[in-house]
């Protein structure tokens, strides 16, 4: 029933984070690391509809977390991406390949891998001091690195430093809710309230939902959700040995199997990140221009043109004379009468 839980978790968390992105990339580029980016998306309903799948699946994560071992709950969650991809299919019409679910599966068995090389500690008494805390500011650190790196480049490199850095954030979350929940387990409610864990933890988990926002902004889910999902695990184990006392176990087949799951996640990452699935989500929704009414249109009267008058349609003629002849002529003497011409009166 538990691992139950977990899958439903994790389809939950990988469908919410597509209609994340869909909306968040369909933002301005400008509002990259911008609050702007946080008030645009809080207007479009599609992406408030994927945090609130995304909050019923870190909820039931939560559970599982709570109900299972560690080794078990990792990497059942980290199976989110394969439903992403999945769930990515029929939004953009394209085929899934063999390379991206292979992908998707070497990096849940990285995770895995890694999350069985460890023992967790299960000592109620033993909980995070506030001394043992640094690990998570030197985790916040690399992730400030990975993201000013981010912010020198653009596109999909952008969108993966970005993505680290916001998996980093999420995995002090991860450390901060179990934290919570240990204190919850055996102190009232109040004291959980009382505690800095809480308001660690939700400063945290707002940072690194600000962090995943503009990494869906900057390019395409290939781009940013497979270092998503690596980084996370990645600095939850870091925590839960640092903090928590967590046991790596140190043995040649142990180093064996925590070598293939970090080869394991560097493939998966790689693999994941060419699925052409994950790029097109973008061409599935086009955004569709504004909606004007029809302009009526008239015909204009058309004027017959009349050709302007040339010399070459002008034709000039002349009478044609009779030549003239002595006949003629003596004809027209007889025929014409003299005129008598006026003198003029003598003085």
């Amino acid at each position: 029933m538990n691992i139950a839980i977990a899958l439903v978790a994790a389809a939950l968390v990988g469908a919410g984070l597509v209609l994340q992105q869909q909306s968040a990339e369909q933002a301005p580029k400008s509002y990259f690391l911008h609050l702007r980016l946080i008030a645009e998306l809080l207007h479009k309903r599609r992406w408030l509809a994927g945090i609130g799948i995304m909050a019923a699946g870190q909820a039931l994560s939560v559970w599982a977390i709570g109900h299972l071992e560690l080794s078990v709950a990792e990497p059942l969650l980290a199976t989110s991406l394969i439903f992403a991809l999945l769930l990515a299919v029929p939004l953009t019409g394209q085929r899934l390949q063999r390379s991206e679910l292979l992908g998707a599966v070497l990096l849940s068995g990285g995770v895995a891998a890694l999350s069985v090389s460890r023992s967790v500690n299960s000592e109620g008494l033993r909980f995070g001091s506030a001394a043992d805390w640094p690990a998570a500011a030197a985790i916040a650190v690399i992730a400030f690195c990975f993201l000013r790196a981010g912010w020198r480049r653009s596109g999909q490199l952008r969108a993966t430093l970005t993505g680290i850095a916001s998996g980093l954030i999420f995995g002090i979350s991860d450390a901060l809710t179990r934290q919570t929940v240990e204190t919850a387990g055996g102190h009232p409610f109040v004291t959980v309230l009382t505690s800095w864990p809480v308001y660690c933890l939700v400063a945290a988990s707002v940072l690194g939902l600000w962090l995943m926002e503009s990494s869906f902004n900057a390019a395409p889910l290939n781009a940013s959700l497979p270092a998503i999902t690596a980084a996370e695990p990645v600095a939850g184990i870091a925590l839960g040995v640092v903090v928590f006392g967590d046991v790596i176990h140190v043995s040649p087949a142990m180093l064996a199997l925590q070598s293939a799951g970090i080869a394991a996640l560097i493939i998966g990452v790689i693999l994941v990140a060419r699925a052409p699935v994950l790029s097109s989500l973008r061409a599935a929704h086009p955004t569709l221009p504004h909606p004007t009414l029809p302009h009526p249109t008239i015909p204009h009267p058309t004027i017959p043109t009349i050709p302007h008058p040339t010399l070459n349609h002008l034709v000039l003629t002349r009478p044609i004379l009779p030549r003239p002849t002595r006949q003629n002529l003596a004809r027209l003497t007889a025929a014409t009468p003299p005129q008598a011409v006026p003198q003029s009166p003598k003085v």
